[in-house]
């Protein structure tokens, strides 16, 4: 059975929450009819755009500029502050009403999440009448509308859903990739981030299609290992699997918001140190140890992605999930300024579950050097002349020593009684 994966997005979800709220208490305009904006004091760390309305976006305005920006673009623009403890009832009341349909479902930010409709397909005519359904319910249960794209995996979901807005239902399945996603600038691309697109234009890459048809040896040439993970999404490739609560409760994870976007891979490091350090000692005082570790970032303009892979052996060493959350970071990292950072850890095995050991794992003997060789076969002599263990090496004696003062402790415990 061919997998059927939703992305389901708010439209503008701040700024139309914000618009419901204000309606049920009687407000006379519809934030969402004007040129208005959800965004914080100029002289916080939120002040920037964090929603804005569809004639607001006819400005030029764009999430995650800077407020003083925005209102430089349209002087008569409404602002409203941000309302978060609203905001998650409202996310949660949503997701609760989706979970009506099936609980397979991951929530990646507070207004969007990705559901494998799989499993209950076949209860409908088809995906996209399940789709229309659930849209229009979110629609007159809630007063806010959705996005949602449906494909086969979750990356062309999400590419779908970003198509025409508000409220509508799109698909973009495989076979429609190269009507569909191919002649959308290449900025469209879900990942493309500002200075990736900068260079693949140098390339003459214009396109999402242009990306697809290039040769993959160079654009990691240029981008490394993310221009191969564009590469791939141009082409429509994600093996990424809808990762539901289900799974997420059987693991062990931390995140962390940033007082400032970091910039550099210095300040991502000592993010993922200490994170590390939290979610291994979390492992142990569980007594857990995990064979697979997920990384999540959140960029400065709200974007999200997580990357995962499984170890060859379960852990819950820090220094083991750094090392596998930089690696991860690393493939996917577009080099904008980060604001989120986050290590999970899933698969998880009790720390006292025996191993199996591989071949790889077995460190085999080094053959002696000259040295050695003649030091081994003097010791051999001496050991023929005089008799067996008249020469040993020095590290037996040591064991030897410890093993003697264990005993000699055994014994004074005894007659002590102990």
């Amino acid at each position: 059975m061919r997998p059927t994966i939703f992305h389901i997005d708010v439209n503008s979800a701040y700024l139309s929450w914000t618009a419901v709220e204000q309606l049920k208490s009687g407000a006379k305009q519809d934030l969402r009819t004007i040129p208005a904006i959800i965004g914080g004091d100029q002289k916080a760390r939120r002040g920037v755009v964090l929603a804005k309305s569809l004639p607001a976006k006819r400005y030029g305005i764009r999430t995650g500029e800077p407020v003083a920006n925005a209102f430089r673009k349209c002087p008569n623009l409404v602002m409203e502050a941000p309302d978060r403890a609203m905001y998650k009832e409202k996310s949660r009341r949503l997701i609760t009403y989706l979970k009506t349909y099936t609980k397979e479902i991951e929530q990646v930010s507070i207004d969007e999440c990705y559901m494998d409709f799989t499993s209950i397909a076949g209860k409908y005519p088809s995906c996209v009448d399940a789709a229309f359904e659930i849209k229009n319910g979110i629609r007159e249960k809630f007063g806010f509308t959705v996005n949602i794209g449906i494909s086969t995996n979750k990356l062309l979901a999400k590419m779908a859903s970003d198509f025409e807005k508000p409220d509508k239902v799109h698909t973009l399945f495989p076979e429609e990739i190269q009507v569909k996603m191919w002649p959308l600038p290449i900025g469209e691309l879900y990942m493309a981030g500002h200075s990736s697109v900068e260079t693949l234009k140098k390339l003459e890459i214009q396109t999402i299609g242009d990306l697809a048809q290039a040769d993959p040896r160079l654009i990691a040439l240029h981008l490394k290992s993310h221009g191969k993970m564009l590469w791939e999404f141009a082409n429509g490739i994600d093996h990424s699997l809808v990762q539901s609560e289900q799974t997420e409760a059987k693991g062990i994870g931390n995140s962390t918001t940033l007082s400032e976007d970091a910039r550099t891979l210095e300040e991502i490091q000592q993010v993922f140190d200490r994170l590390a350090d939290s979610v291994g000692m979390r492992l142990k005082k569980a007594g857990q140890k995990a064979y697979m570790v997920s990384m999540e970032i959140k960029y400065y303009d709200f974007q999200t992605i997580s990357h995962q892979m499984q170890l060859d052996r379960p852990s819950n060493k820090p220094q083991i999930l750094y090392e596998t959350a930089l690696r991860l970071f690393k493939e996917v990292w577009n080099g904008e300024p980060v604001r989120l950072l986050g290590i999970r850890t899933a698969k998880l095995v009790d720390e006292t579950e025996p191993e199996q050991i591989t071949i790889f794992d077995v460190e085999l003997p080094k053959p002696p050097d000259e040295k050695h060789k003649k030091l081994n076969a003097a010791v051999e002599e001496l050991n023929a002349r005089f008799g067996k263990g008249a020469v040993v090496k020095g590290t037996f004696l040591r064991r030897g020593s410890k093993r003697k003062k264990r005993n000699e402790g055994k014994a004074e415990d005894k007659k002590k009684g102990l």
